[in-house]
């Protein structure tokens, strides 16, 4: 019980560093629900923390259908996540963007593989790569990739060209990270 409320509180604190920190500077993406929530932040200036949990809650009501210890995990990871986006909105590091896409999804990828590992989450798309690799083997961190990659797709529009390849950068590297996060060096 102690290594989850660690991991929610710790995971949810990188998330929070790693998009404010280094993605928002750079108006770059994470993917899943918060590349969401950051796309609404930067096309309308809502703050991402609060609709990234409100994004989630669709994901969060399946997962009390079919998973209640998940459940318990990602709404509380959820909650935490949106307060730690929101409350380290004024961190923000001037670094050149390469730079800023890796550090970003290292962080990123470190608070996600962690809650993850202890079957929690953000209750974004990363809780639906959870359930599909309960029923297929497949690698969660590819299939977090391969969401999070459409989700910067949506992106184009608003950000760019030059956004959406340095948001790829930060995508592949926290899918990277979260999978040796959550199976483990």
């Amino acid at each position: 019980m102690f290594g989850r409320i660690a991991a929610v509180v710790l995971g949810s604190m990188l998330l929070g560093i790693g998009i404010n920190g280094f993605l928002v500077p750079h108006h770059l993406l994470d993917g899943g629900i918060i590349g969401l929530a950051l796309i609404l932040h930067y096309y309308f200036d809502f703050q991402a923390g609060l609709w990234s949990a409100l994004l989630s809650v669709p994901l969060i009501l399946y997962a009390w259908v079919k998973d209640r210890p998940q459940f318990h995990g990602s709404v509380y990871g959820m909650i935490v996540t949106a307060i730690f986006i929101d409350i380290f909105a004024p961190i923000q590091f001037t670094l050149p963007i390469w730079a800023s896409a890796i550090l970003g999804g290292v962080i990123c990828g470190i608070g996600v593989g962690m809650m993850l590992r202890y079957k929690t989450s953000t209750g974004g798309t990363d809780l639906i790569a959870y359930f599909i690799t309960q029923k297929r083997p497949i690698n969660i961190g590819l299939l977090i990739v391969l969401m999070d990659v459409c989700i910067v797709g949506l992106g184009y529009q608003v950000l760019g060209l030059q956004s959406v390849m340095f948001s790829s950068i930060t995508i592949l590297t926290a899918g990277v990270c979260a999978n040796i996060c959550y199976e483990g060096f």
